[in-house]
């Protein structure tokens, strides 16, 4: 015989009140489904604006390398003016887009919402774009990847303030991961970077949220661009005899030089040496200074312009390269970082990354050529941002080279190693730092807000 309260139990279930109950958690008007809205929303958005930021600067380069070739001498004067005249545009309208824009982001998971107002504004990501193109325009050894990760969490804080849903830091952490991706087409490696760097106490719940945002906006940036591999389809290998020499040298050499370069930009944002102190004095003829040193190697060698990406990806290949590039790029793309003005490492510590396997190949002359030159890649790369793990699934997928998947951990991990004897704190986590809201800025703030109440 059936027990009366079970069907006492069902019928409530359906009674019009819990039905109205339902609407109200699990609608179009609750939270949960408005968050949910936002993410897919946002993670749209930062696809398409990943894949019009990647073309725009890819013109962008494109323009300069015409103008460079044509009036050969012209940017020993252009660049270094334009230095100054990006660091000046920056400093008075958007001083928050300066740099790389990976600090930024990792700064405002302290305080999202106020975050909203500046560190990830949509006035400091429209200056961000437009001053990191011209910084492309004028020969500058930038990436885009840095600003889009930026760019990506300023449009995730947007659309959940549109639809008025409350904003956490697990949501910048998807935006930017999901940047990551959409500019590399790297899904893997957006994932691991949201660990490892943009997360400093990764949640699990956030697990699920930076997947979504992350596929979505792989797909959106897939569907724009095309399916492709970044560097193309080298599916590099190595003998395991090879290997056991090639990956401690490549970790000990990339994570030495990896570090230092961590090491010098840290002395000039955090310092208090003179040559900082100066360049803080002086912002605006430091920032030329920059330029001429930018300009000087570009005319030198023609080769240190902008990203790097054709250089690295020849080097990848096997073409012969001169064995100065990567230091001359290493300082190319340390003048640019210091300057001030807004753009991004990832690509132009790649390009390094291949100067530095191009420096190892002549230790392994029988060796495939793509092979070192990834090591190096791998070594350098994780010496500067110290996420081992990013280093190799982003060059694992950039490459197409799952073969040498276990001698890039070994490189990546000594490099690691190697890179915190040279410099202990975390580029990233320091630079961000220089963005941390201040107790009395945030009472200052709010003092302001309720004036103009």
């Amino acid at each position: 015989m059936a027990d009366p309260r079970s069907d006492n139990v069902g019928a409530r279930k359906w009674t019009p009140a819990r039905y109205r109950a339902l609407l109200r958690a699990q609608g179009p008007k609750s939270v949960r489904f408005r968050t949910r809205l936002a993410i897919l929303i946002g993670a749209v958005a930062v696809g398409l604006a990943a894949s019009a930021f990647a073309q725009a600067a890819d013109l962008a380069g494109e323009i300069f390398g015409h103008f460079a070739a044509r009036w050969h001498w012209a940017p020993l004067v252009v660049t270094p003016l334009l230095f100054a005249a990006l660091v000046w545009i920056t400093r008075r309208f958007v001083p928050l887009a300066r740099g790389s824009g990976i600090p930024q982001v990792m700064a405002a998971q302290a305080d999202p919402d106020h975050a909203t107002q500046g560190l990830v504004s949509m006035r400091t990501v429209i200056g961000k774009a437009g001053l990191t193109l011209a910084a492309v325009l004028g020969g500058a050894s930038v990436g885009r990847e840095g600003p889009t990760v930026q760019i990506a969490a300023a449009i995730m804080g947007l659309t959940h303030r549109i639809l008025g849903v409350p904003l956490r830091g697990a949501v910048l952490i998807a935006g930017g991961a999901a940047g990551v991706a959409a500019a590399f087409n790297t899904p893997l490696a957006g994932l691991l970077f949201a660990i490892e760097e943009l997360a400093s106490a990764y949640e699990q719940k956030v697990t699920l949220l930076v997947i979504a945002a992350i596929a979505i906006a792989g797909m959106i940036a897939q569907s724009v661009q095309g399916d492709y591999v970044y560097f193309g389809l080298i599916g590099a290998h190595m003998p395991i005899v090879t290997a056991l020499v090639a990956a401690p040298l490549a970790g000990i050499v990339g994570g030495l030089a990896g570090g230092g370069f961590a090491r010098l930009m840290l002395m000039m944002a955090t310092g208090t040496n003179r040559v900082t102190m100066w360049s803080k004095q002086r912002p605006i003829l430091f920032a030329a200074l920059c330029g001429a040193i930018v300009a000087g190697l570009g005319v030198g060698t023609g080769l240190t312009w902008g990203t790097g990406y054709g250089a690295a990806r020849a080097m990848i290949v096997g073409v012969d390269a001169p064995l100065w590039f990567g230091p001359a790029k290493f300082l190319a793309t340390l003048a640019t970082a210091v300057a001030g003005l807004p753009g991004g490492i990832f690509a132009p510590s790649l390009a390094v990354g291949a100067g530095v396997g191009n420096l190892l190949r002549s230790v392994f002359p029988d060796s495939p050529a793509s092979a070192i030159v990834i090591l190096g890649m791998v070594g350098y790369f994780a010496g500067v941002v110290r996420a081992p793990l990013t280093a190799v699934i982003i060059l694992s997928e950039t490459t197409a080279s799952r073969g040498l998947m276990l001698p890039m951990f070994a490189t990546a991990f000594i490099a690691d190693g190697v890179s915190q004897l040279v410099c202990r704190e975390k580029l990233y986590h320091g630079l961000s730092r220089t963005f941390a809201i201040r107790p009395a800025e945030q009472a200052r703030d709010v003092q302001k807000d309720q004036h103009a109440g």
